[in-house]
């Protein structure tokens, strides 16, 4: 019995600590491809180290296909993400 309260007890705590490194923003954005002229509106979610910088992880992934950051327009949480879905459409956690 005490070698399964252990390894429930290090299981918790195991997920408490992931659970940790999975802290995380939210940000939204503008971007743009200049040929042929694009623009779309965008949310991602980024790593909480990501979330010091947002503007180089959001370039960075979205520019694998082209596009480039025109603008960061706020940093929020899950229920800022949530709330901006239907006006980012498409580009709603796509990168």
């Amino acid at each position: 019995m005490f070698r399964f309260a252990r390894c429930a007890a290090i299981s918790a705590i195991a997920l408490v600590a992931a659970g940790a490194v999975e802290a995380a923003c939210y940000v939204d954005y503008k971007a743009r491809i200049a040929q042929p002229f694009q623009l779309h509106y965008g949310v991602i979610r980024l790593s909480d180290a990501e979330c010091a910088d947002p503007r180089a992880a959001v370039q960075a992934r979205i520019g694998v296909d082209g596009w480039e950051v025109l603008a960061i327009m706020d940093q929020f949480d899950e229920a800022g993400a949530e709330a901006r879905r239907n006006d980012a459409a498409g580009f709603y956690l796509r990168y």
